[in-house]
C-alpha cells in the first residue's frame, strides 16, 4: 500500500486517486463560489489552514498538474464575464459586494484542490485528505480480498455440484430408459384397453339385438297362448 510520502512524490499515484472528491468533505467543508464549481486562491488557503502563499507556490511548482485537473487564469474579457455570472448569483450579507479581481483571477475545481492536497506538505488538513484517501483504499483492498475469498468458496462449492451431477448422470441415464420402457408398456396397455373397448361395445350391441329377439319370442308365445 502507498504512504503519504509516495502520495507526495509520485505524479502516477495521485493520479489513481483523483476521483475522491469526496474525501475533501470528509475532513472539512470546502466552501465554493456561488457558481458551485469554483474556489479562488484565497479560499484553497482558509480550507488548507495556510497562506495564499503557499498556496500560490505549490501552483506555481506544479501548474501543468493542477492545469490537467481544472485550474484555470482568467485574465480580461473571461474574467469580466465570470464576475459578471458570479454577480448575477452572489447572495452575500446586506452591503456586501462580490469581491472582484483586478487584471487575473486563479480559479480551482474539487479536483484542484484535491490535487493540492496531495501536494501541501505543510497542511494539517492536507495530511488528513490524504490519510481519508489511503484509508479508504486500504479498505478498498480488504473488502477485495474478502469478496475474493468469497468467490473462490463458492467456486468450490459449484466445483463439487459439477462432480456431484457427473456421478449423477449415469443414473439419470437408467431411470431415463427405464421412464421410456414405462412409456412403451403404458402405449401397449392403451392399446388393448382400445380393443377390449371397441369388442364391449360389438357385445353391447349383440345384447341389444338378442335381446330384441327375446322381446319378440315373448310376443309370439303370448300370441300362441291367446
Amino acid at each position: 500500500m502507498p504512504t503519504e510520502v509516495a502520495l507526495l512524490e509520485s505524479r502516477a499515484l495521485r493520479v489513481e486517486r483523483m476521483g475522491r472528491v469526496d474525501a475533501l468533505d470528509k475532513i472539512k467543508s470546502l466552501v465554493m463560489l456561488p457558481d458551485g464549481i469554483h474556489v479562488r486562491t484565497e479560499d484553497v488557503a482558509r480550507y488548507f489552514e495556510v497562506s495564499t502563499e503557499a498556496v500560490k507556490k505549490v501552483t506555481q511548482r506544479h501548474r501543468a498538474e493542477l492545469e490537467e485537473n481544472g485550474l484555470t487564469l482568467l485574465r480580461g474579457a473571461d474574467l469580466r464575464t465570470f464576475h459578471r455570472d458570479m454577480m448575477s448569483l452572489w447572495a452575500g450579507d446586506e452591503g456586501e459586494s462580490y469581491p472582484q479581481a483586478a487584471t487575473q483571477l486563479t480559479l480551482y475545481t474539487r479536483r484542484t484542490v484535491l490535487n493540492a492536497a496531495m501536494l501541501l506538505r505543510d497542511s494539517d488538513i492536507a495530511r488528513c485528505v490524504r490519510t481519508y484517501l489511503l484509508d479508504a483504499e486500504e479498505e478498498l483492498q480488504v473488502a477485495y480480498r474478502s469478496l475474493d475469498r468469497r468467490v473462490t468458496g463458492i467456486e468450490g462449492c459449484l466445483a463439487d455440484v459439477g462432480s456431484a451431477l457427473q456421478e449423477l448422470g449415469p443414473v439419470l441415464g437408467r431411470m431415463s430408459e427405464r421412464l421410456d420402457g414405462l412409456d412403451r408398456k403404458l402405449d401397449v396397455t392403451y392399446e388393448v384397453v382400445g380393443a377390449m373397448s371397441v369388442k364391449l361395445s360389438d357385445v353391447s350391441q349383440d345384447l341389444v339385438r338378442i335381446d330384441a329377439r327375446m322381446d319378440g319370442l315373448a310376443q309370439q308365445l303370448k300370441d300362441l297362448r291367446g
